[in-house]
């Protein structure tokens, strides 16, 4: 056995060796006759009618496998290198590359790629390989002429997915703003050519708005459209702008959706209309959706999820039967089950909100998807208790499968949702800790604990946390917002208040929360011009029914008294059980 053993190995490298070797022939060959003419290959001409192929070079491919094979990477390297100059191969300049990627050698994979490029100047693989491992090492300054040859060498027909992999491929890069840079400097030429200029417009713009140049991005959304008035990727690159508090992008999404009614956009943008809480211009463009395509399931729960929202539960379930209909119709399982799932769950919120609890129960009863446990034990929580069986519904919540750290976080976020629910912010507050614990460093978790603090009538506590989490990370601007707002609602350190304010402005200034709370700070300075500028700036990009309270409120207190409950109603429609907006009213005295 220990004299076969080696043998066998040997005769297993041996054959690797061989294969690679007529593997390099065979690729050349086929990539030779393909072409349709005689001339090598760019990649250098077939090893196997290669004068360099002799015994020697065998043996340096021989022993590069058996070294890379054996734990010996290095070696491996070195000998396939050296037999890719000699013959001057690129499928063997290629195997040494990737012998060094892994290896996680990323210079050694540059070095055989860089000496592959040396070799045939006029290989795209080459090009490519070299440039791939530049931007994986973070070397993005060296790219732009190798992207310009790469680019140059695509296919007409292969360009623009190129372009619309560039994002992706420079997004690990830790310079944002010179990776946009040198993408530009690249695309210099595409950028000016009308049939390539759409892609290259929205590739640089999505760059931009990763380096957080939105200003840059929504010129680049804006050039791309110049070129193309019906572009659909300008359209939904301009969708991502206005997630970024970019309310100008939306007349470009418009004018595509004018230009051409391309439903599954239409659906997009409702999405972000609804993600902005303007769900009356969600709701438009939802029907818009039902009309132009009946058959797009997806719309259909959503338009359900709205009527749910607005209280027309009859509505709502006429959509929810329209919408299983169509998803029963799936191919594709997996997707069919979850859909039936996120109605399932819907029906049984409907059937609890007219307190039918044994119909809501039931519905629940029909989800059998082990992905939506939580979900489904979540919404018999909270059954359980709005019939006041508190105990019980927390017990169900703690008492759900699963004891890794990840499984007993879900379970305890589903707990804190579930009590402030109730209105019961102590428990939720102990809560809140319990999960803190588990991730002391989560400013998220932290800063959710702050809250429960002020709603548990902890405001020294909240203060003290919202301080920890501004001391930890400096940049998180919720924290400096939620403590000026705190601060100002309470009238107090009113100037302090307001530094804490513009801070936050100056991480997110855009943020129409953040602007809520500038307004309302200068509402209490006793400023009520420039308060209600700064709230109908912040309700126009944001109908929340907070900033309608606090809106309502100003206008109130300058006697525009009509169009103050104008603001309150609206409010009152998308939120009805609204605390602020109730405490409001009953101080003020009015009556909607």
């Amino acid at each position: 056995m220990d004299y076969y053993d080696p043998m066998v190995l040997f005769h297993s490298f041996r054959t690797a060796a061989l294969t690679t070797v007529i593997a390099v022939a065979a690729q050349s060959a086929w990539a030779q006759q393909s072409s349709g003419d005689n001339s090598p290959p760019s990649d250098g001409p077939p090893v196997a009618s290669n004068p360099a192929l002799d015994a020697e070079l065998f043996y340096e491919i021989f022993l590069g496998e058996i070294s890379a094979r054996t734990g010996d990477p290095g070696a491996g390297y070195a000998f396939m290198l050296e037999a890719a100059r000699r013959s001057a191969d690129g499928q063997l300049y290629q195997r040494a590359a990737d012998i060094a990627l892994q290896s996680r050698s990323g210079e050694y994979a540059l070095a055989a790629a860089q000496a592959w490029k040396e070799a045939l100047p006029q290989s795209r693989e080459a090009n490519r390989y070299v440039l791939q491992i530049l931007v994986a090492l973070n070397r993005i300054g060296e790219t732009p002429d190798l992207l310009r040859q790469e680019l140059a060498q695509s296919p007409a027909r292969a360009k623009t997915t190129t372009l619309a992999a560039l994002p992706q491929m420079y997004g690990r890069a830790s310079d944002k703003v010179l990776a946009a840079k040198v993408v530009e400097q690249a695309l210099v030429d595409e950028l000016k050519n009308p049939a390539t200029g759409p892609g290259a417009w929205v590739s640089l713009g999505r760059l931009r708005l990763a380096a957080g140049d939105k200003s840059g991005a929504l010129n680049a959304a804006r050039k791309a459209q110049e070129l193309d008035t019906a572009s659909e990727d300008a359209a939904r690159l301009a969708l991502e702008l206005m997630e970024e508090n970019t309310p100008e992008a939306e007349a470009l999404v418009i004018q595509t959706l004018t230009k051409q009614p391309i439903p599954e956009l239409r659906m997009a943008y409702a999405r972000v209309l609804l993600e902005l809480q303007r769900y009356p211009d969600a709701s438009r463009q939802l029907e818009a959706v039902t009309k132009e395509k009946p058959d797009l399931a997806e719309a259909w729960l959503v338009v359900a999820t709205l009527q749910f929202q607005d209280n027309r539960l009859p509505a709502a379930e006429n959509s929810l039967q329209r919408f299983i209909e169509l998803a029963s119709a799936s191919t594709n399982a997996e997707l069919r089950q979850k859909s039936l799932t996120q109605a399932y769950l819907l029906y049984a919120q409907i059937a609890e909100k007219r307190k039918d609890f044994a119909a809501a129960e039931a519905w629940l009863g029909r989800i059998d998807n082990a992905n939506e446990v939580v979900s489904a034990q979540s919404r018999r929580a909270s059954l359980l208790a709005r019939q006041g069986k508190i105990a019980q519904a927390r017990a169900l919540l703690r008492n759900l499968p699963g004891t890794s750290v990840d499984d007993k976080r879900m379970k305890l976020l589903a707990e804190v949702q579930l009590l402030r629910e109730q209105r019961l912010y102590q428990e939720a507050y102990q809560v809140q800790v319990e999960l803190v614990a588990l991730a002391p460093d989560d400013a998220e978790l932290v800063y959710d604990q702050a809250m429960l603090a002020e709603k548990a009538g902890k405001p020294d506590t909240m203060e003290q946390l919202l301080r920890q989490v501004i001391a930890r990370q400096p940049q998180y601007h919720h924290a400096y917002n939620a403590l000026g707002y705190a601060l100002a609602d309470k009238g107090v350190r009113l100037d302090e208040a307001k530094q804490l304010i513009m801070k936050a402005l100056e991480f997110a200034p855009n943020d129409p929360f953040i602007m809520d709370s500038l307004g309302w700070v200068e509402f209490r300075l006793g400023n009520k011009a420039e308060a209600r500028r700064h709230l109908e700036i912040a309700y126009k990009a944001r109908p929340d029914v907070e900033i309608a309270a606090h809106l309502g409120e100003v206008l109130w207190s300058m006697g525009d008294k009509e169009s103050a409950s104008r603001v309150w109603r609206e409010g009152q429609r998308s939120s009805p059980d609204n605390d602020t907006l109730k405490e409001t009213l009953k101080r003020l005295g009015a009556t909607l």
